[in-house]
């Protein structure tokens, strides 16, 4: 059977088209506010078992300014941020799209992920408490930060800070505003010195003597006691022990890193494809390896500085609950003075 001139162009044409569209499929666009070190490890790891390479966009500070000035002509597939309130925020001004994947809901759990799936958790720090290695503390809750037994011997970063807001964002969740307000004037009552620093010093001020707790969040300790940040960290880091502390009614508060789908990505499927290789199980434990993370999929590999803390039991409150007490914690922490 011959083939017309007519027909053997228009199978040319299809084949054109099909490699064409295969060609595009092989890589999608990461904005993202990540540290490089963090995320290339697993980009790597995605690009090796997919062949879909990804090509990144590092963003400091701006991530939805950037996305938002970009319009519908925005390159971006994947949207990266530390911070569940970022990645609400990135949500909130309609720069993400509702993904269904049964990979992700079956890996990450509800209270750690959008109810409408527009971001997703992909890993996980928990705000602990650091204690002097000689102290006679082996369990503490967030409530008790604030009795007097700790006047004088508490340190923390500022309260306006995103760790923190996220912490007293959660404490009004479980105990309402009234409250709340009285457990901030306590915790401010029983400070060492005033609100401020990193929470690395929290360790360094503890090793100094100037406080006996500080709360922060976990994955420092691992940065520390791991030498990443040099030997002097590596002393702080061993002059702590570390407190999973929970809620009286509840776990222990966690923030999160996670990503989302960008509104207009042109490579939708591809996207979709990266977030859920971020929840296997190889990824979860790049996580842990290059940044002390918790995995968010319940049984993933846990570093083991990290594991040497003890179980983490997650407060089950929906991040977007505590996302939506920001601006009500954020009052309260000015109400009282508390960086005062």
């Amino acid at each position: 059977m011959t083939i017309s001139t007519k027909t053997r162009l228009a199978l040319c044409t299809a084949t054109l088209a099909l490699l064409g569209t295969s060609a595009v499929a092989q890589e999608l666009n990461l904005y993202t506010s990540r540290e490089p070190g963090l995320v290339e490890p697993l980009l790597k790891a995605f690009t090796d078992e997919t062949g879909v390479k990804v090509n990144t966009v590092f963003l400091k500070d701006g991530l939805a300014e950037r996305v938002a000035s970009e319009g519908e002509s925005s390159p971006a597939d994947v949207l990266m941020a530390v911070d569940a309130g970022n990645l609400a925020d990135l949500a909130d001004k309609g720069l993400t799209q509702p993904v269904e994947s049964e990979v992700l809901t079956t890996a990450i759990p509800e209270n750690l992920r959008d109810p409408g799936n527009q971001w997703f958790a992909l890993s996980m720090r928990a705000r602990v408490v650091y204690a002097a290695k000689d102290l006679e503390l082996d369990s503490i809750t967030y409530e008790q930060l604030a009795d007097p037994a700790w006047k004088g011997k508490l340190c923390i970063r500022s309260g306006q800070h995103p760790y923190n807001t996220g912490l007293f964002s959660a404490f009004l969740s479980h105990h309402g505003a009234e409250e709340t307000e009285t457990w901030l004037n306590g915790v401010k009552a029983n400070l060492a010195r005033q609100a401020g620093g990193g929470d690395r010093d929290g360790a360094k001020d503890i090793l100094g003597g100037i406080c006996d707790i500080a709360v922060a969040n976990s994955y420092y300790v691992g940065l520390m006691r791991s030498g990443k940040g040099g030997d002097e960290q590596r002393a702080w880091g061993d002059a702590i022990k570390v407190i999973l502390p929970t809620f009286e009614d509840g776990g222990t508060h966690v923030n999160i890193s996670g990503a989302a789908v960008a509104k207009h990505a042109p490579n939708k499927e591809e996207a979709v494809k990266l977030l859920e290789f971020l929840v296997s199980d190889e990824a979860q434990k790049i996580y842990g390896e290059a940044n002390f993370e918790y995995p968010v999929k319940p049984g993933a590999a846990i570093d083991p500085i990290v594991a040497s803390f003890g179980e983490l039991k997650v407060d089950p409150t929906p991040l977007t609950e505590i996302v939506a007490n920001r601006a009500e914690a954020s009052a309260l922490v000015d109400k009282v003075g508390f960086d005062n």
